[in-house]
């Protein structure tokens, strides 16, 4: 038996699925999810083997909500999301339903996710596209974060800086400091420009908190925040400040 969830902020759609899975006894819908914050509680609890997920929803978009789960079952996307960008993960074997859709379009997908034996090779897809995702604005202007059993958003005004750690980035705050499994090469990537900048591989900073370039043993420099950290600079890094502090 196939364990499903269904998320999407339109009780009709959820309903279309239902009724396009009366086909698939085999596919038993355990749980119905209105935004991602119930969908990261429902995936925990019930952890299924799929999820017919919506990208734009209130609160947090379907890739946030991926992002903040552990468990990360197979994936068909039901979204009226851009077709543009659709192209842009379509790469990476995960299906997308775009709305509205037939049921004869639905039975492929379907049929494609049963024809899947590999869970690892699925979770493997998962993670590579949420690395290879389109940026979507949201993305320039907050970081969606667990802090223990709860989601925190975090406004891009509230980060200090940024910091590589392993196979994560800990996003630095006045609250504190927070895990994202993410790679600094997305933030560089997603993060307005003219806010924050690269300064090392391990660093990213916002602009507008650096006091002071100081220079730091042979042709090397530091830059010093306003909350009193003392970062280092590589020479791309040192390159990128000169022209955006118009040195």
């Amino acid at each position: 038996m196939t364990k499903a969830i269904l998320i999407d902020d339109e009780p009709l759609a959820r309903e279309v699925v239902k009724e396009y899975l009366e086909d698939y006894p085999e596919i038993q819908v355990i749980a119905e999810c209105g935004d991602g914050f119930e969908g990261v509680k429902a995936i925990a609890q019930h952890q299924p083997d799929l999820v017919f997920l919506d990208i734009q929803m209130p609160k947090i978009t379907g890739f946030e909500m991926l992002e903040l789960i552990e468990h990360r079952p197979g994936v068909i996307f039901t979204s009226a999301f851009d077709e543009y960008a659709i192209k842009a993960f379509e790469a990476h074997a995960i299906d997308y339903l775009l709305k509205p859709f037939s049921k004869d379009r639905f039975k492929k997908a379907v049929e494609k996710w049963m024809e899947k034996q590999n869970l690892s090779e699925v979770k493997q897809q998962v993670q590579e596209l949420l690395q290879n995702a389109p940026v979507s604005p949201a993305h320039s202007e907050r970081i969606v974060v667990k802090a223990g059993s709860s989601i925190k958003i975090i406004p891009t005004t509230d980060v200090l800086y940024l910091e590589a750690y392993d196979d994560y980035v800990k996003i630095h705050t006045p609250e504190g400091v927070f895990l994202k499994n993410k790679t600094m090469q997305f933030f560089e990537n997603s993060l307005d420009e003219r806010q924050f900048v690269r300064v090392h591989r391990s660093f990213i900073v916002k602009v507008p908190e650096i006091t002071k370039l100081v220079p730091y043993e042979k042709d090397s420099y530091r830059v010093v925040t306003k909350s009193g950290a003392s970062l280092p600079v590589s020479k791309t890094g040192y390159v990128k400040l000169k022209a955006l502090l118009q040195l």
